[in-house]
């Protein structure tokens, strides 16, 4: 059961569908926003969340203040899961008088990348494990013209898979170590 952690809609279980997503875990997502709330990075932030999935990331991201999510994602039934969970959202921002911009796109990374005018302050990229690091590459690479001045991207991989390629316009600022998952925290 994937669920929200903290914000307005601390605690509020989020749609998944079965076997189709691999949700970031509560602890590593946990561990993710003390980091960026430690850094204010998230107040008012303009935030894409790649391969969303359940749009966990992005969602945590609105729950705890950012002024819009875009949500990119292909799958049709993880689509569906993030529409459902947006509606969740947009109930407890409202609730809450407080706003935040949520946009799903039923896209795959490259073709958003491709044709998308927004810039973004904060980037999640979570891709399947089985997506190969020199598409992970061209898709950093792509991202660039998105990105505003100092923007952070955080990006999770396998710990079974080599450390990605990054585009020279973007620095490792850290990296850190989940048993199976690495995060990789980049900027520009």
């Amino acid at each position: 059961m994937t669920r929200i952690i903290g914000g307005i809609a601390g605690s509020r279980t989020l749609a998944s569908p079965a076997k189709v997503t691999r949700p970031t875990s509560d602890r590593i997502r946990e561990s993710i926003f003390n980091r960026l709330e430690a850094r204010d990075l998230i107040k008012g932030a303009a935030v894409l969340d790649l391969y969303a999935g359940t749009g966990a990331l992005g969602l945590e991201a609105a729950s705890r203040g950012a002024g819009g999510v875009v949500f990119v994602e292909q799958n049709k039934q993880a689509l569906g899961g993030i529409i459902t969970n947006n509606k969740m959202m947009h109930k407890a921002l409202n609730d809450e008088d407080t706003d935040c911009d949520l946009r799903a796109e039923g896209k795959t990374v490259s073709s958003f990348l491709a044709t998308a005018t927004l810039t973004f302050d904060l980037v999640f990229i979570d891709p399947p494990y089985e997506i190969g690091n020199d598409e992970v590459t061209l898709n950093l690479i792509a991202l660039l013209p998105h990105l505003n001045k100092d923007a952070t991207i955080a990006l999770e991989r396998s710990s079974r898979t080599p450390a990605p390629e990054l585009p020279s316009d973007l620095s490792l600022a850290e990296e850190k170590s989940y048993g199976d998952t690495v995060v990789y925290w980049l900027n520009n």
